[in-house]
């Protein structure tokens, strides 16, 4: 089959119109596309399968990740469209969220899905629908904040930084912008902090100052502006705190506003 690139909403139409039964009435199976670049041939892959086929995309030495990427189309807003049936649109609200759960490209240690439906909710429309790919890992990395640096370079994607500390407790922030050394502040106003404590909480910019991200070698701060950062990280990423700060008019994220890390992941979006 042979279709160019913005006939995929199309080609999704004659899915459904050929296979109602699985399409429709909120069945989510067959969401994601995986399409050969150059000939324009498509394969439907099953959403629990997405993680495993973008690993095999993302391996460099693969041949197959040469040829073929994968690509989705965007719901739940475009099915009302194309799903007329009375049930189909009565089932929708029930079922948004789960159409825009992230999907991970990698296993995470830290996040699960009720972590990811809250987040979702937050992200920027820009990273919806798109796999996530894990950039760095404590558990895989090491504890460096060079690393995480070096791992990021090149990058021209949001990222996403989870930490879990000692008291179990998980947070972090959405960043607009891949961390990175800068002698001043960067990032835009889609940068948010969260918390689960154990029940979600984010805090959006408040427009009060434009301190959202700044990091050397010593550290990574998030936030500013008044006593403490929202979210200050050390060298070796192992001592952390977490004060109120005019940029985003947060509690503190973490249990204690010094905390001791376990675990920390930063996930970017492949568009």
């Amino acid at each position: 089959m042979s279709v160019c690139f913005y006939r995929v909403d199309h080609l999704y139409t004659f899915f459904v119109q050929w296979s109602p039964e699985i399409y429709t009435k909120g069945n989510k199976k067959h969401r994601y596309l995986i399409r050969e670049k150059l000939q324009k041939r498509y394969v439907v892959v099953e959403k629990n399968k997405v993680a495993v086929m973008n690993k095999l995309l993302s391996n460099p030495a693969s041949h197959a990740s040469k040829n073929w990427e994968i690509i989705t189309v965007k719901d739940p807003k475009r099915r009302l469209s194309l799903c007329s049936s009375e049930d189909s649109e009565a089932e929708e609200p029930e079922n948004e969220g789960d159409d825009c759960l992230p999907v991970l490209g990698d296993d995470s240690q830290l996040l699960d899905d009720h972590h990811l439906k809250r987040l979702a909710a937050h992200m920027p429309a820009r990273t919806q629908g798109y796999p996530w790919q894990l950039v760095y890992s404590t558990a895989i990395h090491g504890s460096s904040l060079k690393t995480l640096y070096r791992n990021m370079a090149g990058l021209d994607s949001p990222v996403l930084l989870v930490v879990k500390d000692m008291h179990k407790k998980v947070f972090g922030a959405f960043s607009s912008d891949p961390f990175r050394v800068s002698k001043y502040c960067y990032g835009t106003g889609e940068t948010f902090l969260f918390s689960f404590n154990p029940d979600f909480q984010a805090y959006k910019w408040s427009g009060e100052n434009s301190y959202f991200v700044s990091g050397n070698l010593e550290s990574l701060q998030i936030g500013g502006g008044g006593g403490g950062f929202a979210l200050w990280l050390d060298a070796d990423l192992y001592h952390g705190s977490s004060f109120s700060c005019p940029t985003f008019h947060n509690a503190s994220l973490s249990t204690q506003e010094d905390f001791i890390v376990q675990d920390l992941e930063v996930w970017t979006v492949q568009n």
